[in-house]
């Protein structure tokens, strides 16, 4: 247009043909030589626009594959730095783990021994008061031992010494008897006699009748028989040789006492 502009379109008024593009398929110059200097030089241009974009290419190439190598060794030292970052880490968590497992060791030997400890201890208290109540035990039964094996001898002695008092007072009741019957046997005058005969009459009569001694009063003179019940309850207990005695009033006044 004036303005030297492209257009858009081009009008032809005479018929109204509006034109919007043209389409150049080829243009070959009219001469030979210049179409093979012109071939010669779109070839050479297509050459070197070629070489131009392969080496732009390459460069591209090169470019771009150092950018990669780039990024790679970047990529790589910034994963080594990682790596050792996540090593040093884990040293360190190796490291704690191990502390925790050597204190966790150590805390668990400590509660270990004072557990054992304090089991052996209990164990020791309750042995020890085991065996003072093992102790009490015996204790109570040799008392209880002891004291019915004392019943049993009180009562053993209390009834011999019954069963012997009976036997004593049994003998003395024989003793009694017997001195009687042999009193009255003998008869009074018998006695009379004795008591008025000379000594060697009297112990050839008290031989004859089995006796040692016999003392013979009238029924009025007191003879003191304490002395003679002391020595006969003396001789009951002490186990010493039997004195007995029997006195009897005979019909004529005379008293006799006679000791075996």
């Amino acid at each position: 247009d004036a303005d030297k502009r492209v257009r858009d379109q081009f009008v032809f008024p005479q018929n109204n043909l509006v034109i919007t593009s043209i389409d150049i398929q080829s243009v070959e110059p009219v001469d030979q030589r210049t179409r093979d200097a012109l071939q010669k030089s779109v070839q050479l241009a297509i050459e070197i626009t070629t070489n131009s974009q392969e080496a732009a290419a390459k460069h591209e190439a090169s470019r771009r594959e150092q950018e990669a190598k780039g990024l790679l060794e970047r990529q790589r030292i910034k994963d080594e730095a990682e790596a050792e970052e996540v090593r040093k880490q884990l040293l360190e968590l190796q490291a704690q783990s191990a502390a925790v497992e050597s204190t966790g060791q150590a805390k668990a030997e400590a509660q270990s021994r004072a557990e054992s400890a304090k089991i052996e201890g209990e164990a020791a208290v309750e042995q020890a008061r085991l065996k003072a109540e093992a102790t009490r035990i015996e204790a109570e039964a040799e008392l209880s031992r002891l004291k019915l094996a004392r019943e049993a001898e009180i009562k053993f002695v209390h009834d011999q010494n019954e069963l012997e008092i009976s036997k004593k007072a049994e003998m003395s009741r024989i003793e009694t008897e017997k001195f009687k019957l042999q009193v009255e046997s003998i008869g009074s005058s018998t006695i009379q006699a004795i008591a008025t005969s000379g000594p060697d009459t009297q112990v050839k009569l008290l031989q004859a009748l089995g006796l040692q001694s016999m003392l013979v009063t009238d029924g009025h003179t007191p003879i003191n028989l304490m002395g003679f019940g002391q020595g006969l309850l003396g001789g009951l207990t002490a186990n010493t040789s039997r004195n007995a005695g029997a006195s009897r009033n005979t019909s004529n006044g005379y008293q006799v006492v006679e000791n075996e």
